[in-house]
């Protein structure tokens, strides 16, 4: 529980004690777990009716009303003798004839176990007792006493909720925070969930999408495909070409014999000189002459020999064309836009030499420096911002921070004149001894 009593509890305890002066005798604190019935009753039964006879009693499910009988006489009165036969009320009306307790205050905790007997008898004690005795219940039952006063346990503000975090938690995040707040909000003034709060498990994240890698990859997958289609192309007009080729192909051979001085002459000296191409017919025709006299086979007889068009098929043919050069030519591949990748080392001694009491600006929380670096880049973050690393569940962590400020004042004027885009992410406060207590784990 905490230390001190709240303002709000603290005055809740003055009006039950003033409820008792009143006259009335039995009290039911009502409220949902969780919101602190048990310490104020405590708190009640310590600092009120210093000189009463004090009964307190934790209530389960398992203790029977004759447990809680024996409980409550037993510290009431000195050494009694409990007819267990009798009810809680014959026996405090007999015990209280033997001997004198004086005033009591008798203080239940979970009222709710209490059976319909034992709640009769409570009532008819607050009623008909023969001394004083002021009987406090805390309960979830409305309605459970018809004759009692109750009274609803309240959920804390958000000040006090501040306030009872501050007992336990002396570091606690500013009121900026946006994490923070949300845990305030959801806590609903309750100080069980308000105490479970854990500081190195909430921490703003902020995500850094990738813009550049997508589109790298679709410029590759473009060119791929177009290599792919060249290819095809090009195996298909080999393929082409090959067939024609061979289509040209005479099925035999004709017996045709060119001396090699002949061919070596240029084709323009062969076709003007009319002295040279009567040469060549006549050797030409004996060459034929010849063949028919060995008798050798030829299917095509040899026509009149055109010694132009020879030379000409004779000629080095012109040379091919490559189809992939040309189209390679044509196609322009795109340009690749590249994004210089920013220089900005973890620099954890700079915090380290910062004093304590220091303010920084946390802009980011990424487990990849390259996302930080290029963030801080493309904000134009720099020289101020500034960048250390810690270690969180097992992973390395890059922190981005902006600035470095003596008060709370002149980080919020720097906040302000930060780009929407940057306060869009709910930049915070963080003083240097947390950044200090972080980059500790680094060691651990």
């Amino acid at each position: 529980m905490q230390s001190q009593i709240l303002p709000s509890r603290a005055a809740l305890v003055d009006r039950i004690a003033l409820q008792f002066e009143y006259g009335q005798n039995l009290i039911v604190l009502l409220g949902p777990s969780g919101l602190g019935k048990s310490y104020l009753l405590e708190t009640f039964i310590t600092d009120k009716y210093s000189d009463f006879n004090k009964s307190f009693v934790q209530l389960s499910a398992r203790m029977t009303d004759v447990q809680l009988m024996s409980e409550l006489l037993e510290q009431s009165f000195r050494s009694p003798l409990i007819d267990q036969n009798l009810s809680l009320s014959e026996n405090f009306y007999q015990l209280a004839k033997q001997q004198n307790c004086g005033p009591c205050l008798w203080v239940l905790d979970g009222g709710r176990h209490l059976s319909d007997e034992m709640v009769q008898e409570l009532t008819t004690l607050a009623k008909h007792s023969p001394t004083t005795l002021y009987i406090l219940l805390a309960s979830q039952s409305v309605g459970q006493f018809k004759s009692a006063v109750e009274i609803h346990l309240e959920a804390l503000s958000m000040a006090e909720s501040k306030q009872l975090m501050q007992c336990y938690f002396p570091d606690l995040p500013y009121d900026e925070d946006p994490v923070f707040q949300a845990f305030l909000q959801e806590a609903h003034g309750n100080p069980s969930l308000l105490l479970a709060w854990q500081p190195t498990q909430h921490t703003a994240k902020v995500a850094v999408t990738d813009k550049v890698s997508w589109r790298v990859q679709l410029i590759a997958l473009l060119v791929i495909i177009m290599l792919l289609i060249i290819g095809f192309l090009y195996q298909a007009d080999m393929t082409r070409w090959w067939q024609d080729f061979y289509q040209q192909q005479p099925e035999t051979p004709v017996a045709t014999a060119i001396a090699v001085d002949t061919l070596k002459q240029p084709a323009t000296a062969l076709t003007t000189d009319p002295s040279e191409v009567e040469a060549v017919d006549a050797q030409l025709a004996e060459q034929h002459a010849q063949s028919e006299h060995d008798k050798l086979p030829t299917e095509n007889p040899l026509q009149e020999n055109n010694i132009a068009a020879i030379l000409d098929s004779l000629a080095p043919a012109a040379e091919p064309v490559d189809v992939t050069t040309s189209l390679a030519d044509d196609v322009i591949e795109p340009e690749v836009s590249t994004i210089a990748e920013a220089i900005l080392p973890v620099d954890n001694s700079w915090y380290l030499k910062q004093g304590d009491e220091q303010l920084v600006i946390q802009l980011l929380a990424v487990t990849q420096q390259t996302i930080a670096e290029q963030y801080v880049v493309e904000q134009g973050l720099q020289p101020l911002a500034k960048v250390y690393q810690t270690r969180r569940n097992g992973k390395l962590w890059t922190l981005v921070t902006y600035g470095s400020y003596d008060d709370l004042k002149s980080a919020r004027e720097a906040l302000s004149n930060l780009s929407a885009t940057v306060r869009k992410n709910q930049p915070f406060y963080k003083k240097i001894s947390k950044i200090k207590q972080e980059i500790a784990l680094l060691d651990q």
